[in-house]
């Protein structure tokens, strides 16, 4: 069961886009975009605020491949196997990715929640292939090396944020 403050926070996501039928999508986008994805009891809540049958709001939910029912690290890493990337060895790189994160086909979020992996059929540079994008920065001619550099660039920044201390506020 989900703590109060995320039916609180699809109270103001509901309040923001109106209480209709047609701002479902817009909704449940907000809503994935606050927590990194879409939880199930917050799928029955609004539909059930919005007066529509769980069935359709499910419906959507599952035809769009941008909404997941799974949570999702800080960092969605995705590799991209079309024609191009894949021909270039973009597996090699999702390979190297997935030993590093300790990942396996069934699972896609690492340990500690900072990275998830997932592996798309186009990202649209077929002209940069094999290409990554983490959080939606593009990483172009992606090598097993280079994948492994990044993450551990990414681990290092987040290390050196938890140790800062924080600024007190005047």
């Amino acid at each position: 069961m989900l703590e109060e403050s995320y039916y609180k926070k699809t109270d103001g996501i509901i309040e923001h886009h109106g209480n209709k039928p047609s701002s479902l999508i817009p909704i449940m986008q907000d809503i994935q975009d606050e927590y990194r994805y879409l939880p199930g009891e917050l799928l029955i809540y609004v539909a059930d605020k919005l007066q529509i049958p769980l069935s359709k709001a499910y419906s959507v939910a599952t035809f769009y491949e941008n909404f997941s029912f799974e949570e999702k690290g800080k960092y969605v890493i995705k590799i991209c196997d079309g024609t191009a990337c894949h021909v270039r060895k973009s597996i090699p790189v999702k390979d190297a990715i997935t030993k590093i994160l300790d990942l396996n086909e069934e699972k896609h979020t690492s340990d500690d929640r900072l990275f998830t992996l997932e592996t798309v059929s186009c990202l649209g540079a077929c002209g940069l292939a094999p290409v990554m994008t983490i959080n939606d920065k593009v990483y172009p001619s992606m090598t097993p090396a280079k994948a492994e550099e990044i993450i551990e660039l990414i681990k290092e920044e987040e290390k050196q944020q938890q140790l800062e201390p924080e600024e007190d506020l005047i």
